[in-house]
């Protein structure tokens, strides 16, 4: 089904700006609604893969390395994609022109005619959105699941039904570049320091989250985690009606936890939907994930029986508190994926067991002395690794005692031998990882690869001492 807006963009020149997943999204979505389409990166072609030539042949014009004077010229309307600053001078002559910058997320939401989940946080939120798009699959109802999480929305609405739903995960760099973007459903799960290495201020960052909310009206809903007093102290400004979430404390028409049971006010009434240590997912941000997922899903009318049978069964993601292996009784745990300091202070209180704790990369002016007081519980050792290691040691000087090393293999060759028997092995970073790795998928498979290097060097072991 075309849709309204589809109409008005066939004929209309339109730039993508950035072609990695969501930009290369974007233009086929735009060649599908007929736009003539001028694709922009600083990459070369061979970077390109495959998709070049066939977007050569569908008429692309396609603008490599640096951007030629006089690129705008002509342009209708430029889609950006989120890992490109909206700094940039050709974002900022576009402006100038009066030429509308969007993203990705923006020209799919304009382009779809079905309902919106969608969630954002600094942290858990893609946790959260995979979550719901399984509570809603348990239903039977067709489901799109996309945006931040890895695949772009705009590649996965083409054959959804009316009667369809979209699960977006929406990041902060996402939410900069809407317009008309209303969700139905909009799930805000936490906001601390992040990515301020892009933002001019935290205020800016915390600006960007809410953003999520500012087109709805009063019959849409915003699913609001009330722990997070910041979330809480901007409840009154949300257009959408405030659906409350928390841990610690019963509240009025939301999920909440109560003597160890999840309980819903939704819709009317109270409903026990299933004990705290049954659900599926480790950790007490887990925890809070669970209840805004259970909350998003029933109000796209999810029964609360198939609900609480998913929450059982519903693992971690990859790269998320991710159980790699085992060896010789230690527990090797991926949570690469943990590039702040607020994700890892709540990876740090997910087990019971001592902790060998590797950690480090790229500094994003975060406040590592946070992870002070949770490591000294948890942690009995610290390994750290990249540009940040020096000034996290400092942070933590006399908590835990720690070594820096060069390398993750390094890092996991020492906690090996300093590891006993029920101990955990746990990669949470708190940093980005682009001063050692593509990204934290890279920095976690290659963790990864290493652990399965030290199980089969333990094999390898065994297997001699059996023969003696």
């Amino acid at each position: 089904m075309v849709t309204r807006v589809q109409r008005e963009l066939a004929g209309k020149r339109v730039l993508v700006v950035g072609l990695a997943r969501s930009g290369r999204a974007a233009v086929d979505l735009l060649l599908r609604s007929g736009s003539r389409v001028v694709a922009a990166d600083r990459r070369c072609e061979a970077e390109l893969d495959h998709f070049s030539a066939d977007w050569r042949a569908r008429g692309v014009e396609l603008v490599l390395g640096e951007h030629p004077r006089g690129l705008m010229k002509g342009i209708d309307l430029v889609v950006a994609s989120p890992g490109v600053p909206l700094t940039v001078p050709l974002l900022s002559e576009a402006r100038e022109r009066g030429v509308t910058v969007i993203g990705e997320l923006e020209l799919a939401y304009s382009c779809s005619d079905t309902k919106w989940v969608a969630v954002t946080g600094t942290n858990g939120k893609t946790t959260t959105t995979a979550l719901i798009g399984e509570l809603v699959k348990s239903s039977g109802r067709r489901v799109a699941v996309g945006g931040n999480i890895g695949t772009a929305i705009s590649g996965e609405i083409a054959d959804l039904p009316p009667d369809g739903l979209v699960v977006a995960e929406v990041s902060s760099f996402q939410l900069d570049t809407i317009e008309t973007f209303r969700p139905d459903v909009g799930v805000l799960l936490n906001i601390t320091r992040d990515h301020l290495d892009r933002y001019a201020s935290y205020r800016d960052y915390v600006a960007a989250k809410f953003r999520i909310f500012e087109n709805q009206t009063s019959s849409d809903y915003a699913v609001l985690n009330v722990d997070d007093k910041l979330l809480e102290a901007g409840a009154g400004e949300i257009p959408g009606l405030v659906v409350p979430v928390s841990r610690f404390r019963e509240v009025d028409g939301g999920v909440f936890v109560r003597d160890g049971q999840i309980v819903s006010q939704i819709g009317g009434g109270e409903i026990e939907i299933m004990p705290v240590s049954e659900l599926g997912l480790p950790g007490p941000h887990n925890l809070w994930n669970s209840l805004a997922a259970l909350a998003a899903a029933l109000l796209v009318d999810i029964d609360f029986v198939d609900a609480s049978d998913v929450l059982r069964t519903f693992r971690s993601l990859e790269h998320r508190l991710e159980d790699v292996a085992e060896i010789d009784g230690v527990r090797y745990v991926n949570d690469s994926k943990a590039t702040n300091v607020d994700s890892v202070k709540y990876a740090l209180m997910s087990f019971d067991a001592p902790i060998i704790w590797i950690g480090g990369g790229r500094d994003k002016d975060s406040r590592f002395e946070l992870l002070k007081e949770p490591a000294a519980r948890s942690v009995r050792d610290a390994i750290f690794i990249g540009e940040a290691a020096a000034k996290m040691a400092a942070a933590l000087e006399g908590a835990v005692p720690v070594r820096l090393v060069e390398s993750l293999r390094d890092a996991l060759e020492l906690a090996r031998t300093m590891a006993e028997r029920g101990d955990v092995i746990l990669l949470s970073p708190a940093c980005a990882s682009f001063d050692m790795f593509e990204d934290f998928e890279d920095r976690g498979r290659r963790f990864k690869h290493e652990v399965a290097r030290l199980k089969n060097t333990a094999g390898a072991l065994d297997g001699k001492e059996g023969t003696a």
